[in-house]
């Protein structure tokens, strides 16, 4: 059974990661990310997973506290930390199409 991912697979990943690799990273990661993925894949086998024995630690009766109006951020202030913008907006990479 092969016990690394192949090279391809891994700058796939990385792409998707907008991570550039070196040669060694590469290498590292064949094998890395395939045992990453083994032990998520761990999950599907767990018997005994049940709808009726999930719940949630969180009370669904949690008050929830008022809107408030606060002061504003000039956007002049905000936008100057901003590596791409459009006038007075922010832009974001497109990500529907992956």
């Amino acid at each position: 059974m092969n016990d690394k991912l192949t090279r391809e697979e891994v700058l796939h990943v990385a792409y998707l990661a907008r991570l550039a690799l070196t040669e060694e990273e590469i290498t590292k990661f064949q094998s890395e990310l395939y045992c990453l993925l083994n032990e998520v894949e761990k999950v599907n086998d767990f018997k005994g997973y049940d709808d009726e024995r999930m719940f949630t630690p969180v009370n669904e009766s949690a008050p929830l506290r008022e809107d408030e109006v606060g002061e504003m951020l000039d956007a002049k202030e905000v936008l100057k930390n901003v590596p791409k913008k459009n006038g007075n907006f922010v832009e974001v990479p497109v990500m529907i199409h992956e």
